[in-house]
């Protein structure tokens, strides 16, 4: 709130809202916090490329296939940084689970995205290009088959999924 407001006062004619800039502001500084934690706890654990790339490849594809967001910022600040560290460092799926790991994906791909946060305000007419996105992405490691890059997109397919709709079916 405070950087919004500096900002808003040093130039209230060309800037926009304070709410805009601290919902925007909100975004990019816990991006940050979660790169630069995981970063560095990656570094401790040697493992900093797997996590960066773990960090990258969710990233990359939460932003084309949306997912649910944890209730707080700090519990997303904490999960996501525990997620991009631990997932690389104490798993390795290679061969056919890997194989199966990417199907699993690309299937949620299909089905659920994208699922967009309602703050976001995506038209519809960019959904069939989110999902074109999403799905690419994922089918992409049947390329690389990059462990890594199938446990990140694995996790980010299961945050597609609107569990609380699929439970009342």
């Amino acid at each position: 709130m405070k950087i919004s407001t500096a900002i808003k006062q040093a130039n209230p004619e060309e800037t926009c809202s304070i709410d805009v800039m601290q919902y925007s502001l909100n975004i990019i500084l816990n991006t940050l916090v979660i790169l630069i934690s995981s970063a560095l706890l990656g570094w401790f654990l040697h493992n900093e490329a797997a996590t960066l790339l773990f960090f990258i490849s969710f990233s990359v594809l939460r932003v084309c296939s949306g997912g649910f967001h944890l209730k707080t910022a700090a519990s997303c600040n904490i999960v996501t940084t525990l997620l991009c560290v631990l997932t690389p460092y104490l798993l390795n799926f290679t061969g056919k689970p890997l194989m199966l790991l990417n199907l699993a994906s690309l299937i949620i791909m299909c089905l659920f995205a994208p699922n967009p946060d309602k703050n976001a305000r995506i038209p519809y007419r960019w959904f069939p290009f989110l999902k074109f996105a999403s799905v690419s992405l994922v089918a992409s490691n049947f390329l690389f088959t990059s462990p890594v890059l199938g446990l990140a997109f694995f996790i980010q397919s299961l945050t597609v999924i609107n569990w609380k709709r699929r439970l009342r079916l």
